[in-house]
């Protein structure tokens, strides 16, 4: 699948998923069914959100490209995320869950609150580049940099 064609099916999903679960399965089922008739759409992720305040939803997407063996600062998000990978490979990992890595054509979901300790491109020789889809039900800053802890001793 293109990934402008994971770009609407994730489009889809969060759209179903901002105006309720009845029509966020109308929406799976629609997409499952058109993979069915051999059209070019189908379910490329799927992950329940947690209870949203539902006159208050906005979706934010942010493209992120990291050069060769770039990455972030760790950071805390305070709404959901589904990251998808657009292009190389992006090494990840949230405070409490083991490293992933995720290629081109993967999906993947952050939930609000948690650190994300590494963002960072897997590779030091060609970029990664992700769509990161922001699910939020209140305003403010998308993400909040973590100040790096010093050594015990260290002022």
């Amino acid at each position: 699948m293109s990934a402008m064609g994971m770009r609407i099916g994730l489009a889809l999903m969060i759209s179903g998923a901002a105006v309720g679960d009845n029509r966020l399965v109308a929406t799976r089922v629609a997409a499952d069914e058109a993979q069915k008739k051999s059209e070019p759409s189908r379910v490329a992720f799927s992950h329940d959100l947690p209870r949203l305040h539902g006159d208050k939803l906005s979706v934010t997407v942010v493209e992120v490209n990291y050069g060769p063996g770039e990455s972030s600062t760790p950071h805390r998000r305070r709404c959901p995320v589904i990251g998808c990978v657009l292009e190389g490979t992006l090494r990840t990992q949230v405070q409490g869950e083991p490293e992933a890595i995720y290629k081109a054509g993967e999906s993947f979901y952050e939930a609000p609150n948690g650190v994300h300790q590494v963002s960072a491109n897997a590779s030091d020789k060609d970029r990664a580049r992700l769509l990161a889809y922001f699910v939020c039900d209140q305003q403010g800053v998308l993400s909040t940099a973590i100040p790096e802890s010093k050594p015990e001793g260290e002022k």
